[in-house]
């Protein structure tokens, strides 16, 4: 191994020291969240979450192939010149995305097909090439592959969270048809809260899709501005007690 090599081993070490298990949890499921933070993954996240098992689908497809390009990314990280690495990266992603894609023709295939384009089009989502990027080219395996759940389960509850309230209120129903990705026992979990006859189609269109993604990105606005006005008040609270004082020097 050459010495440029070694220089950089020690210094992606370092990097990944300064890192903690829960920053990285915390960052993939609130702080740098790829939906509601970076608003990255946008196009598919807005096209196929008219229901939950569609969301469900495409999360975990999108979670498979971020946990396995994060891995394989670390693992390669100090055999790959700059002038290669994002080629390297775009086809180790791809090659995730055909197995996800493979897996779901052979177990969920009407779900694939709902799905479409959106499954093959994961190799373009930004979110996994960034990560891939600015993260498992620069930490080991371990930190990489936690990293990669971790936003790829950010991605998939906000995806599930947008299917959730779009089925919700545009067809009245709750984990409708949710037997295309668990099988026939799963086809009387569906819920009615409204009613049969029951529609609202904004919901369901992509003005709806756009309404309740502006709607998540302000809740979750709010409640960090709520956390951090209660840690500056925190901070300045005064201490309950007395005080010790102690003075020096000669009073006249």
């Amino acid at each position: 191994m050459s010495e440029t090599q070694t220089t950089e081993i020690a210094s992606s070490d370092a990097q990944a020291s300064e890192i903690s298990i829960a920053e990285i949890i915390k960052n993939g499921l609130w702080n740098n969240n790829p939906a509601l933070v970076q608003l990255l993954g946008l196009c598919p996240l807005l096209a196929v979450t008219g229901s939950v098992v569609n969301a469900l689908g495409l999360g975990l497809a999108t979670l498979m192939v971020l946990i396995g390009s994060n891995t394989i990314v670390s693992l390669i990280r100090n055999h790959v010149s700059d002038a290669v690495r994002l080629p390297a990266f775009v086809v180790i992603i791809a090659a995730f995305v055909t197995c996800a894609e493979l897996l779901m023709k052979a177990y969920t295939y009407e779900l694939y097909q709902i799905l479409g384009i959106f499954i093959p089009l994961i190799v373009t989502n930004c979110a996994i090439l960034g990560r891939a990027e600015a993260f498992a080219s620069k930490h080991h395996v371990g930190y990489a592959a936690l990293d990669g759940l971790m936003m790829g389960l950010g991605f998939l509850l906000v995806l599930v969270m947008l299917g959730a309230i779009r089925e919700l209120f545009g067809h009245g129903t709750l984990f409708a048809s949710m037997q295309l990705l668990f099988g026939p026992d799963a086809s009387n979990w569906v819920v009615q809260p409204f009613g049969d006859n029951y529609s609202f189609l904004i919901a369901i269109l992509p003005p709806g899709a756009f309404l309740v993604t502006g709607l998540l990105i302000a809740g979750k606005n709010t409640i960090d501005a709520a956390l951090k006005r209660r840690a500056d008040a925190n901070k300045e609270r005064p201490v309950k007690g007395a005080k010790r004082i102690r003075t020096t020097g000669h009073i006249s």
